[in-house]
């Protein structure tokens, strides 16, 4: 099937675990995570329909925009993001979503800064507690977004997680479920330049679930693009 069929047929996907959280698939933004395609492919994808473009790595991030490969559709970085290669990503993306450690928010801070911008940014949340995976952990959120709060050239978004690789079908819902008390618990509390309205979780192989339990944005790479190929 050609992209444009796959979007489609997750277009309908989504709508489907929308409408079962009371929402329809118009609440959804799907976000297709582009790593390892080239610029052409990219380009297919956005015209389908998807909603933003995710890249993980910031050299084919940086080759892709050279190439027009998003033109038409925001770009977000969606990878761990080492301090060394900040600069080539603030304000470069419309959205940084995994923003994992204290440091690493205070170090975007200071660059939007330098260069005159506000970054857009969601904080990745450990929900599982995986040792494999980065992140902030649940209990600790309170106090990094009262940090976050005084950086005044980032404005979160929202929350993004990843769950552990091992994680079976109950155990994914569950984690969802409890991710998404997370985010209503901090929507409740206010902070100074945070709105907590993106709740980024789900791929290829749990998206369903994790619109069904509440999540308003995806990153969906293989049920678009095939299997990646790994040069």
């Amino acid at each position: 099937m050609s992209i444009a069929d796959n979007v489609t047929r997750l277009r309908e996907e989504i709508h489907e675990a929308a409408v079962k959280s009371g929402r329809t698939g118009s609440d959804v933004t799907l976000v297709a995570a582009t790593k390892t395609q080239d610029a052409a492919i990219v380009q297919a994808a956005v015209a389908a329909g998807v909603d933003a473009c995710g890249e993980n790595r910031v050299q084919e991030l940086i080759e892709k925009q050279t190439a027009g490969a998003y033109i038409g559709a925001p770009v977000h970085f969606i990878g761990h993001l080492q301090k060394n290669k900040i600069r080539k990503v603030v304000g470069a993306v419309d959205l940084i979503q995994s923003v994992d450690s204290l440091p690493l928010l205070k170090a975007i801070d200071r660059v939007a800064e330098e260069m005159h911008v506000i970054q857009d940014v969601l904080i990745q949340v450990n929900i599982g507690n995986d040792p494999d995976k980065f992140g902030v952990h649940a209990p600790e959120l309170d106090t990094f977004l009262e940090q976050a709060a005084s950086c005044a050239h980032i404005r979160v978004q929202g929350l993004m997680t990843m769950l552990p690789l091992e994680a079976d079908e109950r155990e994914t819902r569950v984690l969802f479920a409890r991710m998404k008390q997370v985010f209503v618990d901090i929507r409740e509390k206010m902070y100074n330049n945070i709105r907590i309205d993106t709740l980024s979780m789900g791929m290829s192989g749990d998206f369903y679930n994790a619109i069904v339990e509440g999540a308003n944005m995806i990153r969906i790479g293989s049920t678009i693009f095939g299997n990646r190929y790994y040069r």
